[in-house]
C-alpha cells in the first residue's frame, strides 16, 4: 500500500510540474509581450526555459533535501532520453532536418558541457558551490550568445529567424495583467509542490523495492520531467513541422547541465557516484553518434531514428542490470 500511495503521488508530481511550468510560460510570455520585449528573445529564455522546469524543480527539491544522487541522474536521464528517445521517435515520423548553426556550434557546445560536467564530477566526486557558479556563468554567456547570434541572424534578413519569430508570436496569447499574475504564481506553486512530491514518491519507491536513486533518476523521474519535450516533438512531428525539434532538445540539454545542475550545486554541493561519471560518458558518446549521423547527410532519417531507440532500450537493460 506504501508504494502505490507513492506511485500516487509521484504520478501527481508530474501533472503539478507539467502544468505547472505551462501555466507559467503562458503567464510569463504575455507579461514580456505587454512590455514590448521581442518574440525571439521570449522563445529562447522564458518558453525555452519552461521545458527545463520540471528537470529543475526536481533537482533543486532533490539538492536541498539531500538526495544528491537523484540531482544528477535526473538530468543526465532527461538528456540520453531527449536524445535518444525524442528525436528518434521524431524521425519515425518525418526525417529531422538539421539547421547549420545546431549542427556547428550548439550541437559541439552541448557535448563540451556534458563533457565539462563528467571533468567537474570526477574530480572530487562531487559539484561544489563554485562548480555550481561557473556552470551558471556559462549559462548566461551562452543565453546572451544565443541571442546576440539571433538578432544578428534577423538584422541579415535570414528567413529562418523571422520564421521562428512569427512561430513564437502566434504562440503568445495576451492576457489581463491579473490573469498573468494568477498564472505565473499558482504555475510556480504548482511546480515547487510538483517538485516535492516527484522527489518524495521516488525515493519511497526506491526504497520500497530496494532499488537506487540513481536508477529511478535515470527512469522513471527522467522519463516524467520529459515529457513536455516529448509530447511537443511528437505532436511536431505529426504535423510535419520538425525542423526545430533538434535545435530544441540539444538547447535543452544545454539549459539542464549549466543551469539546472548549477542551481542545484550553487544551493548544495551535489555528491557524485562513480555511476554518474559512466551515465555522463554514456550521453557524451551518444552525442557524438547522433551529430555523426546529422553530419552524414544534414538529416536524421528513419533508419537511424530506430537505431537510436535501440541503443535506448540497450542503455535502459545496463541500467537495470547494474
Amino acid at each position: 500500500m506504501e508504494i502505490l500511495k507513492s506511485a500516487v503521488i509521484l504520478v501527481i508530481g508530474f501533472v503539478l510540474l507539467i502544468k505547472g511550468a505551462d501555466f507559467f510560460v503562458e503567464g510569463s510570455s504575455s507579461v514580456a509581450k505587454k512590455f514590448h520585449v521581442p518574440s525571439l528573445i521570449i522563445g529562447m529564455t522564458i518558453v525555452a526555459m519552461g521545458t527545463s522546469l520540471p528537470e529543475l524543480a526536481v533537482s533543486v527539491t532533490a539538492s536541498m533535501t539531500g538526495n544528491n544522487t537523484l540531482a544528477v541522474s535526473n538530468v543526465a536521464g532527461s538528456n540520453i532520453f531527449n536524445l535518444m528517445v525524442v528525436c528518434g521517435a521524431c524521425a519515425l515520423f518525418a526525417p529531422l532536418t538539421i539547421e547549420k548553426n545546431t549542427l556547428m556550434k550548439e550541437f559541439p557546445f552541448s557535448i563540451l558541457c556534458a563533457g565539462l560536467l563528467a571533468v567537474m564530477g570526477y574530480i572530487g566526486m562531487t559539484l561544489g558551490h563554485v562548480d555550481g557558479a561557473i556552470l551558471l556563468v556559462i549559462f548566461v554567456a551562452y543565453l546572451l550568445w544565443m541571442i546576440y547570434s539571433a538578432k544578428k541572424a534577423r538584422g541579415e534578413g535570414e528567413k529562418l529567424e523571422s520564421e521562428e519569430e512569427a512561430f513564437v508570436d502566434e504562440e503568445i496569447k495576451i492576457l489581463p495583467m491579473w490573469k498573468c499574475i494568477i498564472y505565473i504564481l499558482g504555475g510556480m506553486i504548482a511546480i515547487k509542490f510538483g517538485g516535492d512530491f516527484v522527489v518524495d514518491g521516488a525515493s519511497a519507491i526506491a526504497a520500497g523495492f530496494g532499488l537506487s536513486q540513481t536508477l529511478i533518476g535515470l527512469t522513471i523521474v527522467a522519463l516524467g520531467t520529459s515529457l513536455p519535450e516529448l509530447v511537443t516533438s511528437i505532436v511536431a512531428a505529426r504535423k510535419d513541422e520538425v525542423d526545430m525539434a533538434l535545435g530544441n532538445v540539444i538547447g535543452s540539454n544545454i539549459f539542464n547541465i549549466l543551469l539546472i545542475l548549477g542551481v542545484a550545486a550553487a544551493i548544495s554541493p551535489v555528491a557524485f557516484l562513480m555511476e554518474n561519471i559512466i551515465d555522463i560518458i554514456i550521453l557524451i558518446i551518444m552525442s557524438l553518434v547522433v551529430w555523426a549521423f546529422a553530419w552524414t547527410s544534414k538529416k536524421i532519417n528513419r533508419t537511424e531514428g530506430i537505431i537510436m531507440l535501440l541503443m535506448y532500450a540497450v542503455y535502459m537493460v545496463y541500467i537495470c542490470m547494474r
